[in-house]
C-alpha cells in the first residue's frame, strides 16, 4: 500500500520540540513504509504567516535530518480548488450564511443548559442563530457555515474513519446526534473569505494524495468533521494516526510562544538532532 504523509505547520511563530516530534515521527513512519514524506505550509492566515518563519523552519528541518520533495506547497496557493470546494457544499444545500460575530456567540452561549457542552473541537459551539439562513441571504462579510444536522443526514450508511494511534487505535464511527451536540456548526469560510482550517486541510491532503495523516491527540476531536467533509466531497478518507504531546514541565502542551524550547534555541545552544530525538522520546 502507497504510504504519503505530511507535516503542514503555520508559519507564525518558530517551530519547537512539539513541532519535531510530530515532524520527525511523521518522517520515520514514511521511511519504515518505504513512503513518501511531504512539507506544506499552512499559511492560510494571511497577517500572522510571516515569510522568515517559513525560511527558519525549512532550517530547522532539516537540521533534523529531514527531507521532502520541492516545492513545498503553500496553502494561499490552493484558492480555486478551495473555491471549488465551497461550490460543491453550496449545491448539496449543506451551507449557511452566518453574521454572527464572536461576541454574539459568546452572548448567544452565556447560559448554557447543565450537562451541554460549551466548547468543541471548533472552539465555542455555536447556537445556531443563523441557521436556516438561505444562502441567497449571503451578505459581503458573512461566513458560511456547515449545517452539521443537514450534512449527516446526506447519508444513509455509516461513516467511519481508522485510527492507528495508541490513545484511539481502532475504527470510529461518527455520531449524528454526538456530533451536532458537541461540535455544532463549523465556519468553513470565514468573514473575509478566506478559507477554514478543516475545509483547508481535506482538500490539500486529498490534493496531495496523502493516505495517512499524522498529527497531535489534540486535533482527534476534529477528525469527525475533516471525515464528513471528505465524504461530502467524494474524497477518500485517508488512515489517521494521532500521537502525543509534547509538554512542559507543568504538563502543559507547547505553543509557539514557548521560545526557549524552540528548535532554534537548542540548535544556537549546541544540540545534535540526536539529542532532540532523545528529548522527545523518539
Amino acid at each position: 500500500m502507497t504510504f504519503r504523509t505530511r507535516f503542514a505547520p503555520s508559519p507564525t511563530g518558530p517551530l519547537h520540540l512539539g513541532h519535531a516530534y510530530s515532524a520527525m515521527l511523521a518522517h520515520d513512519m514514511a521511511k519504515e513504509h518505504d513512503g513518501t514524506f511531504i512539507l506544506r505550509m499552512d499559511d492560510i492566515d494571511r497577517e500572522r504567516s510571516k515569510a522568515e518563519w517559513e525560511a527558519l523552519a525549512y532550517e530547522d528541518l532539516a537540521w533534523l535530518g529531514l527531507t521532502w520533495p520541492k516545492p513545498v506547497l503553500r496553502q494561499s496557493r490552493s484558492a480555486d480548488r478551495f473555491a471549488e470546494a465551497l461550490q460543491t457544499l453550496e449545491k448539496k444545500g449543506v451551507l449557511y450564511p452566518c453574521s454572527c460575530s464572536r461576541a454574539d456567540v459568546a452572548n448567544a452561549a452565556s447560559a448554557p443548559q447543565e450537562g451541554i457542552p460549551t466548547h468543541g473541537p471548533d472552539g465555542r459551539i455555536y447556537p445556531g442563530t443563523c441557521r436556516g439562513r438561505p444562502m441567497a441571504s449571503r451578505l459581503p462579510g458573512d461566513a458560511l457555515r456547515l449545517d452539521m444536522a443537514r450534512a449527516m443526514d446526506a447519508f444513509a450508511h455509516t461513516l467511519r474513519f481508522e485510527e492507528t494511534g495508541e490513545k484511539h487505535f481502532g475504527q470510529h464511527v461518527l455520531d449524528r446526534d454526538n456530533m451536532v451536540a458537541t461540535i455544532g456548526d463549523p465556519i468553513v469560510s470565514r468573514k473575509n473569505g478566506g478559507i477554514a482550517y478543516h475545509l483547508a486541510v481535506v482538500v490539500d491532503d486529498h490534493g496531495q494524495n496523502i493516505t495517512h495523516v499524522v498529527r497531535g491527540t489534540d486535533l482527534f476531536d476534529a477528525t469527525c468533521i475533516h471525515v464528513l467533509l471528505q465524504k461530502l466531497l467524494n474524497l477518500p478518507t485517508p488512515t489517521y494516526h494521532h500521537h502525543k504531546l509534547i509538554r512542559d514541565e507543568t504538563g502543559k502542551r507547547l505553543a509557539k510562544r514557548d521560545d526557549a524550547r524552540a528548535i532554534r534555541a537548542y540548535r544556537e545552544d549546541g544540540a545534535s538532532p540526536e539529542d532532540i530525538r532523545r528529548m522527545v522520546g523518539l
